[in-house]
């Protein structure tokens, strides 16, 4: 008997009753948020399929028109898909310029108690309820944009995008500086040592070798805007239109789906429907960000 098989052996005899059930135990936890994820999925495609069943997915993907609560109705979900992607866009415009430069002064600039001490604070943005974000862009943001912006409505995609970029901060900053302290300090010496400044370490040396986690972190903060519903219903309103004007009120698919939700809606309509419908698109559409996300950190993923 060779000693990795002596080995093997003696580990197994040590292993009794306790140890097999510990490792049921981690391997159903395991289990539950896969089964729990084929479960969402089977529940949104046999639902949406009685969606399908009365509109065709041409006039669904392709409609420019959503209006399928009044007469006549119309399907085209487009309005919500651009009213999802302006908010999201706008949010992660403010979230990655100031993300990721609390992420560089964390990692390069601040000192260990300093760090300490802004980075949880930093992080409490994560923590503040959605829907006081809601009435803080409604009550406060959208008042001081429209001393700027006359034109500037009550209900409008740019206070609401705007909060929703402060509430993503954290994740954008947290995950960029933990990628951005895992580049091996080696890096960082021999650019000193060729006499760059700290600036140019960081923008030129660290950031470039940190650049699939920071890309990744974006990634799920777009996904974490385009997912968020209390900002969104309260502050951007409800008027499904297909339009790239920030200053206009418009419709997130969240929103449409909270809207529906009230109990209203009688069970079984194809109005019903609706909100299967396009909760599979909006899983459709985190989904293939997070593919992207993953291909692209396996693509550009630096190893030390």
């Amino acid at each position: 008997m060779t000693n990795d098989e002596s080995e093997h052996s003696l580990r197994r005899s040590h292993r009794g009753p306790g140890e097999a059930a510990i490792r049921w135990l981690l391997l159903g936890c395991a289990l539950v948020s896969v089964l729990t994820t084929i479960g969402i999925v089977v529940m949104l495609v046999v639902q949406a399929a009685g969606f399908f069943s009365q509109v065709s997915l041409l006039e669904f993907v392709a409609g420019a028109e959503w209006t399928p609560l009044f007469q006549p109705q119309h399907f085209g979900v487009l309005p919500l898909v651009g009213g999802t992607l302006l908010t999201a866009g706008i949010a992660i415009l403010v979230a990655l310029p100031l993300g990721l430069a609390s992420a560089i002064y964390l990692s390069e600039y601040a000192r260990d108690t300093v760090r300490k001490t802004v980075k949880p604070l930093l992080e409490i943005l994560a923590g503040v309820p959605t829907v006081v974000y809601g009435y803080f862009a409604l009550t406060f943001v959208t008042p001081l944009l429209r001393n700027i912006f006359t034109e500037l409505i009550v209900f409008n995609a740019l206070s609401a995008g705007l909060v929703m970029g402060i509430m993503i901060i954290p994740l954008v900053s947290s995950l960029s500086e933990d990628a951005m302290v895992a580049v091996p300090r080696s890096l960082r010496n021999a650019a000193y040592g060729l006499g760059a400044t700290r600036f140019e370490v960081a923008t030129r040396v660290v950031i470039p070798a940190a650049v699939s986690g920071i890309v990744a972190a974006c990634i799920l903060a777009l996904s974490r805007a385009a997912g968020e519903t209390m900002i969104v219903a309260i502050a951007a309103g409800a008027t499904p239109k297909l339009t790239l004007n920030p200053l206009e009120s418009i419709q997130t698919m969240t929103a449409y789906i909270v809207q529906i939700s009230l109990g209203e809606t009688p069970h079984g309509t194809v109005e019903y429907y609706t909100i299967f419908a396009v909760g599979l698109v909006l899983f459709v559409m985190t989904l293939l960000m997070n593919l992207f996300g993953q291909w692209f950190v396996r693509r550009y993923r630096e190893k030390y």
